[in-house]
């Protein structure tokens, strides 16, 4: 028996249970993930010291430390100090706990049946590999929003690591093996950097001024390894209406002028999510409403 087949015989309540952990799991790699998105753009280990407050830099014991629930306890504050505490803390633990359930809801799915509607897989290293794409955008995301830029641990090292495990799991690709994994994922990384990268030689031209950064370029190169050029091409008009619409709202409210910076890595990010959890759903719903089947 393959793990799809004894995932297919779980009664409810333990495929129940097993959510929960796969949610609890998700939460405790956002709580890393926090610790990421401070350190890793002040080039400081990941690792050591141990998580302490940037206020006092005490150091957090671990019941201090438990996801979704210490913010809580701690009324946002520091034990020690009285320092407050971000609430981006618990909303990136909550978000990635989320993410990693509707990963897991793709997996093992019934053709016929699909929870949310979400584009099934049926590979379970497809479904850690999808995880790791979650860290990943959500890494990219929060240290853009704070910091506008993208690191290249997140958008080089996922290019390299999109080749590599495409030719290891080609399913990622649905290709037969490695060699046609890692030739759709050198395709997907090769259109989604030369999209981008046309996009802002062409912006300086027009603008004067750099229209986008080198940053959001590769993490769409990233994205193509990763998912393949269907999402690239997805991704990038999907991501550019979301932008349009939130750039538009943030002038007409007057919190932002016409010519102010704002992050485009957080809508790449969110596009991505959406095809990595219903693109190709999404994608042959509009094509039937283009060209509506015809009746035979």
């Amino acid at each position: 028996m393959n793990i799809n087949d004894a995932i297919a015989l779980m009664t409810p309540g333990l495929y129940a249970y097993v959510s929960f952990l796969v949610f609890w799991f998700g939460a405790c790699m956002g709580s890393f993930l926090n610790v990421c998105i401070y350190r890793i753009p002040r080039e400081e280990s990941v690792v050591k010291p141990r998580s302490h407050c940037t206020h006092c830099n005490t150091e957090i014991p671990w019941y201090d430390n438990i996801p979704l629930v210490s913010f809580f306890v701690l009324r946002a504050q520091c034990r020690k100090c009285g320092g407050p505490i971000s609430a981006r803390y618990v909303v990136v633990e909550a978000l990635v706990a989320v993410l990693f359930v509707l990963v897991w809801l793709k997996f093992g799915t019934l053709e016929d049946y699909t929870p949310l509607h979400l584009t099934p897989v049926y590979s379970l290293p497809v479904v850690f590999l999808f995880w790791l794409v979650v860290f990943g955008l959500a890494l990219g995301t929060f240290v853009d929003l704070e910091h506008m830029i993208i690191p290249d641990r997140v958008s080089l090292g996922g290019i390299v690591l999109g080749l590599l495990f495409s030719a290891l799991v080609p399913e990622l690709h649905n290709e037969a093996d490695g060699y046609g994994g890692f030739l759709s994922a050198f395709l997907g990384a090769a259109i989604g950097v030369g999209i981008l990268w046309f996009i802002a030689v062409l912006g300086k031209l027009i603008f004067r001024k750099d229209a986008m950064g080198m940053g959001d370029v590769k993490l769409m190169g990233a994205i193509g390894a990763f998912l393949g050029w269907p999402s690239v091409l997805f991704t990038l008009m999907v991501s550019s209406f979301l932008g349009a619409a939130v750039g538009i709202t943030l002038v007409l409210t007057g919190k932002k002028a016409m010519q102010s910076r704002i992050p485009y890595g957080p809508y790449i990010a969110l596009a991505a999510l959406i095809w990595m959890l219903w693109g190709p759903t999404l994608w042959n719903a509009y094509i039937n409403w283009l060209i509506p089947p015809q009746p035979i």
